[in-house]
């Protein structure tokens, strides 16, 4: 047996695993949504834990983006062949609600559990993760989003390279010396880049200036107030009146790759890329929480683990068995330092292993020191259909045709009308 082998089989015992009673079969949907090896990481998982649990046998599926694995989910669910399992976007919980396609976990765990294993979970990533007095997800690949900035290229334009923007001006400034321009007046590298494409990073935004974007009980979106508009108008004006980013929307995917080929110096996107980035940087990098406003502020985001209806008795009681397995310190621990994600429980980051990792990658620890700034992530019912009317009329802003303001209050009017099918 080798050592990996044998830690996870200390980690089993320790949790009480034992061989199933029968053979149990689960089918478990997960997305990747970062660069990295965390497919393989998930696979690494499961055989870890089947080669302790004689009998069970774990099809983890690869289901695409978070949109992609939702959407695989719920076709599957409505076509009668569920699975029982399945890592999905934290916001995605009023949908599974109103699909009534997920359970509580509140039903599968005792009191003593709720309160020593649920209640062990970082704080904030349980505002998504928690409604109507029940829990629905229990936190796992979970971010929030911190700003990277290539040292080089501070050190080149005369910044300190072991300090990042503290404050949107710090930003703007730095990033008018970090934009460089060829002889015809081509940018070469900006000093900005935000992607916009999702509501995510504008969230963060909209935090920083001292706002929330969507209610408790998931029926209101607040995007049609002073607070989400500034966050629209600075957006804009990073590229339209400073200069420091490229125009128009921003991609998402191609964030990391902008940045390590040295076309960005400041980057906004998930400490979920971390890994991917200290793997591959070619230059010293620094991590930072997201520059403030009137206050520091940022979302929490990634997914949570979901228990879906129609599985027997059985799966149901061995997927439970496998998540508390999968988020305990060993695991976890395994999982924040391949990929980045922030280890969602604090005991976590009391194991060896993860103080040796902080040791050698100090920049691990933003996101987590953040979370006691962080904001609900966004989340509603139609999430999809809400948030597009918020990404549709960003993206207007961004190319020049609306004003935040007007793009705000026909984001507002779009999300008022899908949502008052949910309001009591």
């Amino acid at each position: 047996m080798t050592m990996l082998r044998t830690f996870a089989a200390s980690a089993a015992l320790a949790l009480g695993l034992s061989p199933a009673a029968q053979a149990v079969d689960l089918e478990f949907y997960f997305p990747v949504a970062i660069g990295g090896p965390a497919t393989q990481i998930i696979d690494e998982l499961v055989a870890d834990y089947t080669a302790v649990t004689p009998g069970v046998k774990i099809s983890a599926i690869y289901a695409g983006s978070y949109p992609d694995t939702l959407a695989r989910a719920i076709t599957a669910s409505r076509g009668g062949n569920p699975p029982q399992l399945a890592i999905l976007d934290a916001p995605d919980l009023f949908t599974l609600l109103d699909e009534e396609l997920i359970l509580p976990w509140d039903d599968f765990l005792t009191e003593e559990e709720m309160k020593t294993w649920v209640g062990g979970f970082f704080p904030a990533f349980m505002q998504n993760s928690q409604t109507e007095g029940k829990t629905w997800g229990i936190p796992f690949q979970r971010s929030t989003p911190v700003i990277y900035w290539n040292k080089d290229a501070f050190k080149a334009a005369g910044l300190d390279p072991e300090v990042g923007p503290d404050t949107w001006d710090e930003m703007v400034e730095m990033g008018k010396k970090l934009t460089l321009r060829d002889a015809s007046g081509k940018v070469t590298q900006w000093g900005v880049r935000i992607p916009a494409q999702s509501l995510w990073l504008p969230s963060g935004l909209v935090a920083a200036n001292g706002g929330e974007m969507s209610s408790e009980d998931g029926t209101q979106a607040y995007f049609n107030t002073p607070e989400t508009i500034g966050a629209v108008e600075f957006l804009a004006a990073l590229s339209r009146e400073h200069g420091v980013m490229e125009p128009g929307v921003i991609d998402w995917g191609a964030t990391p790759r902008a940045f390590l080929d040295g076309q960005a110096a400041i980057i906004w996107t998930t400490t979920g890329n971390l890994t991917n980035i200290r793997k591959n940087a070619t230059f010293p990098f620094g991590v930072g929480m997201l520059p403030a406003k009137v206050r520091r502020g940022a979302p929490t985001g990634g997914g949570n683990f979901y228990l879906f209806k129609g599985a027997s008795e059985e799966q149901l009681a061995e997927a439970v068995k496998f998540v508390k397995w999968a988020t305990a310190p060993a695991q976890a621990a395994k999982w924040s330092i391949a990929t980045g994600y922030v280890a969602p429980r604090p005991e976590v980051w009391e194991t060896e292993v993860m103080k040796e990792y902080v040791k050698e990658v100090p920049g691990a620890v933003v996101a987590r020191d953040q979370l006691q700034y962080t904001i609900r992530q966004f989340s509603t019912y139609d999430v999809l259909q809400v948030s597009k009317a918020f990404n549709d009329n960003v993206a207007a802003v961004l190319n020049g045709e609306k004003s935040a303001a007007q793009a705000m209050a026909d984001a507002q009017a779009a999300a008022d009308a899908i949502l008052a099918a949910y309001r009591k």
